[in-house]
């Protein structure tokens, strides 16, 4: 026997495996186990499987007793792997997260890769073993070569695809090439924004009339059994965060092809296209993926729609001729945050309000130009604005990530502020019966910190805001909620909640639905909820026990957007298709 094989052998005898072995099988549990048991945890087992990783490194390096040149050429080939993968991979996977998506999925990979290696070849000589350790490190880093994300979840969880396949998107774009052009807007004088001849909208904008989620004087069949939702029409649109705005026979939407921004409008009864309107933008970010966020405004016969990058368009309600364009991140000085500009106009008066991450600005509604800009508010935000009326007067609130500012809807000036470093950036607030607000406490991880009761106070020409309770029965992440009867409804990270409007004590909490949203008809308080994988659900808006009435499936994919009933209709969309359905309407 050579004095090799007596060194071979030993180190086969003396190779410690047990720390690595557990640190991957603590791995496994923390960032692929728990996170299905545990809604809302995917941060957690994020971060724990960095740390088993990391553990993996330091025991492979320190406590393995493999030969330092396999200790060191292990290492050094994962990085060089890692950088060569890095610049092949599909731009999904190199460009999200901003720029580290990539590392946050392959490295724990690499790290079982370098267990399961030692371990699988404990028993094997010198050069097969060092072969299957190259071998198992390119396999684990360049698997990411032939997949591509269509996003992710609100708890994080990747959309895979394989990289050769279409998306949705390049699917609607190779639809549309093939179909006849549509016929341009029919020719118009400037076209007019007077409110006198205007009729007015049954769905105008960002979360119904109210901007509240609550539809009044809709009663529907709730035996779904006996009476479900009809589909009228389906049909591909383009990615985008965006509702509906609807007025008659039209509704307004907005959405991304290829390199067009685009407001559309489409007739409600048959789904067909009436005009486009396109701008030469795109918004793209992994986790929401490409488009518009937010969701246009109708009023005085124009469409008011926010693109993510910025720009704001007052267009023509029945063709789709512009009447007016500004670029609102260019007049607020705001720079492009990570998610896009994502606030839908707000229509006050003579004027349409953007919120442009955390800066307001008003613009004149017949002329477009800037009436006033909002004072800064300390933190950026992707909330929209938010006309309440507390104490008799009319404000317009707005959250950042540095608390909520209010100010005067005539000129922008600030009435009162309320600080909280914690504060939603995303969720938008509600007004409680006594004139009190309602604000999240934050998207603290993936399922938020909480809601926030704050009294507000205006005396001598000055307001205070003074907290009431913090509850964490009810904690939104980017879900809004609705007030009914003395208590609120929303989403507790991915479980439906109710808490008790006087203390903020949860009533209730049940039914997953992801980070889904959810509407309100207060007459047979029923809450209508479309959950994050296309399901519609009917849920009793009751204290008592948690009770699903009734669920089917409505539309495939991830879905983000608020649902809309106008009537008898029930529009829903998400990133690649929408759809509308006739409700079966109950007796008075």
């Amino acid at each position: 026997m050579t004095i090799s094989q007596i060194d071979e052998r030993a180190i086969r005898k003396t190779l410690r495996l047990w720390p690595g072995v557990a640190a991957a099988i603590l791995l496994i549990l923390l960032k692929y186990v728990v996170p299905i048991i545990v809604p809302g945890s995917l941060i957690f087992g994020l971060l724990g499987g960095l740390v088993c990783t990391l553990a993996i490194v330091v025991w492979w390096l320190f406590f393995s007793r493999a030969p330092w040149s396999e200790r060191l050429g292990a290492i050094v080939l994962i990085i060089v792997a890692m950088y060569a993968t890095s610049r092949v991979i599909h731009v999904s996977l190199a460009n999200g997260a901003q720029g580290m998506l990539f590392p946050i999925l392959a490295i724990p990979g690499l790290g079982l890769a370098l267990v399961a290696w030692a371990w699988a070849s404990r028993r094997f000589s010198d050069g097969p073993r060092r072969a299957l350790m190259v071998a198992a490190i390119l396999l684990a880093s360049g698997v990411w070569t032939v997949v591509r994300t269509g996003g992710a979840t609100g708890d994080f969880v990747q959309d895979f695809h394989w990289r050769w396949t279409l998306s949705p998107e390049e699917r609607l774009l190779a639809q549309v090439r093939h179909e006849p052009p549509m016929p341009a807007p029919s020719p118009a004088a400037v076209p007019s924004v007077s409110a006198a001849s205007e009729t007015a909208a049954e769905w105008p904008g960002f979360r119904g009339p109210n901007r509240d989620g609550i539809i009044p004087g809709v009663r529907i069949e709730t035996d779904w059994s006996k009476s479900p939702p009809v589909q009228l029409w389906r049909r591909p649109i383009g990615p985008g965060w965006s509702s509906f705005a609807v007025r008659g026979e039209l509704f307004y939407t907005q959405e991304q092809r290829g390199d067009e921004e685009v407001v559309a409008c489409y007739n409600l009864t048959t789904g067909e296209p009436v005009w486009i309107h396109s701008d030469s933008a795109r918004f793209w970010e992994s986790t929401g993926g490409a488009g518009p966020r937010g969701t246009p405004a109708l009023s005085n016969n124009c469409v008011f729609a926010l693109g993510a990058t910025g720009i704001l368009n007052a267009l023509d309600a029945g063709n789709g001729t512009v009447v007016w364009s500004r670029n609102a991140a260019s007049d607020t000085g705001a720079k492009l945050p990570g998610w896009g500009f994502a606030s839908s106009p707000l229509v006050v008066g003579d004027v349409v309000i953007v919120a442009t991450s955390g800066k307001l600005a008003a613009y004149d509604l017949a002329t477009g130009n800037l009436r006033w800009l909002g004072p800064a508010s300390g933190g950026g935000g992707y909330s929209s604005p938010h006309l309440l009326t507390i104490d008799g007067v009319p404000q317009v609130l707005l959250m950042t990530s540095a608390g909520a500012i209010s100010v005067a809807p005539a000129d922008g000036a600030l009435l009162w502020r309320s600080a909280s470093p914690t504060s939603s950036r995303i969720v938008q607030p509600a007004l409680a019966s006594d004139g009190d607000v309602l604000m999240s406490a934050g998207d603290e991880g993936m399922g938020g910190a909480g809601l926030r009761r704050f009294a507000l106070a205006h005396v001598a020409g000055e307001w205070t805001a003074e907290e009431r309770w913090t509850s964490r029965g009810l904690k939104p992440n980017f879900n809004d909620f609705v007030v009914h009867k003395g208590h609120v409804y929303g989403f507790d990270g991915s479980i439906l909640a109710c808490i008790d409007l006087a203390d903020g004590q949860r009533k209730w909490k049940g039914g997953r639905y992801g980070s889904g949203q959810l509407v309100l008809l207060p007459e047979q308080s029923l809450l209508l909820v479309l959950s994050e994988d296309g399901k519609l659900a009917l849920v009793s808006a009751t204290p008592d026990p948690f009770q699903e009435l009734a669920r089917v499936s409505a539309i495939e994919g991830k879905t983000w957007n608020h649902p809309v009933v106008v009537g008898d209709i029930l529009l829903v969309r998400n990133g690649q298709e929408m759809v509308a359905f006739r409700l079966s309407l109950a007796s008075p």
